[in-house]
């Protein structure tokens, strides 16, 4: 019996070599998609990374925001996505039409979105952030300056905390892997592990948040996991990211944080999951779907992320 995974794999690295195409995959998604990945990483980095890539296609093994900011940055690129079905609930809490308005009922605010928006709300936006470098954004800003925080208020409030910033506002999104982690749940993992260290990431609830050992992004917590002489970890996020850890670290010991309803798999993101390497094989193909956006949204969106880049 032909093992079809394998089939696909040397089909895809077949398509790469021919159509001079890279692909790069988010640390959420299946293992064997990581596997086969040319460039593994978080949403920014990866696109970042694709304005130094020499091809001529860029498959984004992602969800669709992930894919529209790498064709943001790279406008001469084609860049494809597998899946475009594949969204993100923070994201999509956050509608671009929505945003505009309540941004005309703060003039005088300056717009600080997180980079797991649409580039619609990225156009609106006077600098990006990711949950890596947030604090570092909102400090470069004057403290007298009044800030729209978008979209995810649990980054927005970690933030907020962390600053004393009180001219702060918070627009109401969240991420639906990050909302649901059980503290109950969490606080017994941390009794029955005691010597474990709790790392989460900050698109988190702040309750969970405070049983922390340390907070930071997914390639932040990777680099922790690395550097602390801690053998055991209990990870509060998604736990796609639990591939990637074992990977680099074996002789360590990595516990998935529950969600309050463990039948609900809601410590995956069912968005990241869709990314299949049937639908790479077929984008790779087909050339398709590709990520097409009107120039000026995607100056406008380049502005904020280049904004952002720009802070030392």
């Amino acid at each position: 019996m032909v093992d079809n995974s394998l089939s696909l794999r040397s089909r895809i690295e077949e398509l790469k070599r021919e159509k001079n195409a890279v692909i790069l995959a988010h640390y959420y998604t299946m293992p064997e998609v990581q596997e086969i990945a040319d460039f593994l990483g978080d949403s920014l980095a990866l696109s970042v990374k694709a304005q130094d890539i020499d091809a001529d296609i860029i498959l984004f093994a992602g969800v669709h925001f992930m894919a529209e900011t790498a064709k943001v940055l790279c406008p001469h690129k084609k860049v494809l996505i597998p899946c475009p079905e594949a969204g993100c609930s923070l994201a999509e809490s956050c509608d671009a039409a929505e945003f505009a308005e309540f941004k005309k009922r703060y003039p005088d605010h300056k717009v600080v979105s997180y980079v797991n928006t649409t580039v619609g709300v990225k156009a609106l936006t006077d600098v990006c952030c990711t949950s890596s470098n947030a604090l570092q954004v909102v400090e470069s800003i004057p403290a007298d300056q009044p800030i729209i925080f978008a979209p995810d208020r649990n980054l927005g409030g970690y933030i907020k905390k962390l600053t004393g910033c009180e001219n702060m506002v918070l627009w109401n999104g969240a991420c639906h892997v990050h909302e649901e982690f059980s503290l109950e749940k969490l606080l017994q993992l941390k009794t029955e592990h005691p010597a474990a260290k709790v790392v989460v990431h900050p698109e988190c609830r702040a309750y969970i948040i405070e049983v922390a050992d340390f907070v930071g992004s997914t390639a932040a917590i990777l680099d922790y996991c690395g550097r602390s002489d801690a053998q055991e970890f209990i990870v509060v996020t998604e736990s796609g990211i639990l591939s990637e850890m074992q990977k680099r670290y074996p002789a360590k010991t990595f516990i998935p944080a529950p969600p309050d309803d463990e039948t609900c798999g809601c410590n995956n993101c069912k968005y990241m999951k869709m990314v299949t390497l049937e639908n790479i094989c077929s984008c790779l193909e087909n050339e398709a779907p590709e990520i097409l956006l009107d120039e000026p949204t995607r100056q406008a969106a380049e502005r904020s992320i280049k904004n952002m880049i720009a802070i030392k």
